[in-house]
């Protein structure tokens, strides 16, 4: 019966876990695509000001790319804490069911 209780807190804490690493991966993959598409159109606009063949364009792309790397960084940085605080409670929930349940019991828990 315990082990009811704890599915509907093992399933929310799976599904917010899920959730922050969707926002995170979607964030990154827009932003990269941003960064490369302006990079994109700024170069091809300042190849067509300047009558240049691609030299902007190709500049461009290839100095979005450790931008675009950084700012994935920090992105993922920042994100870092709250994905952490839930996989922990993912695991908790994990935890508890195991100690709730008698199947398994941690080391500091053990009696000696």
């Amino acid at each position: 019966m315990s082990q009811d209780v704890n599915a509907p807190d093992k399933d929310r804490a799976l599904r917010a876990l899920q959730m922050a690493l969707l926002v995170v991966t979607g964030q990154v993959g827009c932003l990269t695509l941003v960064i490369i598409l302006v990079a994109l159109v700024a170069g091809l606009w300042l190849d067509n000001q300047f009558q240049t063949r691609s030299l902007f364009t190709l500049i461009l792309v290839i100095a979005s790319i450790p931008v675009t790397l950084y700012l994935m960084v920090r992105v993922v940085l920042s994100f870092a804490p709250r994905i952490q605080k839930l996989s922990k409670k993912a695991a908790g929930a994990d935890l508890q069911e195991e100690l709730q349940g008698g199947e398994h019991r941690p080391e500091e828990v053990k009696e000696n």
